[in-house]
């Protein structure tokens, strides 16, 4: 028992454990792209950059639906790059807030945004967030994002 014999070849266990081994890391290697966020424009270092890094379209811009969104709490005053290790190639897209205050939430008046707000790709703004594929970038392997953080108010 442990090996099977085919044609006079012998198929031992421990090769079939090695090419488990081997297809277990070819799964793993689809895993190791690396996303560098670099935020520019704070206007102040008080409080927190939060940062959601989704590849659901639905999702988008806030990932509260995406349980296999990325998400981070940086401190303003560190946030000046910010890393994602370990995803997975694919298309996916960022939203930005400089929550001044720290409530954990992105503050309004009137529905304008009181705090900071940047996306991937820093597309145009006009009345409420963009949509997914205008913040949407391809990740294959290591990628930078420079993402400029805009005021309203």
């Amino acid at each position: 028992m442990g090996s099977t014999s085919v044609s006079g070849t012998v198929f031992a266990g421990p090769i079939l454990a090695l090419a488990i081994l081997a297809g277990q890391g070819a799964a793993k290697a689809a895993d190791d792209a690396t996303l560098t966020v670099s935020v520019t424009g704070l206007r102040n270092q008080k409080g927190n950059v939060l940062v959601c890094l989704t590849a659901n379209a639905k999702a988008f811009p806030d990932c509260s639906k995406d349980p296999a969104a990325h998400k981070r709490t940086v401190r303003a005053s560190a946030a000046g790059s910010i890393s994602f290790s370990g995803l997975a190639d694919g298309t996916y897209a960022l939203s930005l807030v400089h929550d001044e205050n720290a409530n954990d939430k992105l503050d309004t008046t009137l529905a304008i945004p009181k705090e900071g707000f940047g996306f991937s790709r820093n597309p145009k703004i006009a009345f409420g967030p963009p949509k997914f594929a205008s913040a949407a970038f391809a990740l294959k392997g290591s990628a930078t994002q420079t993402v400029k953080m805009k005021y309203m108010l």
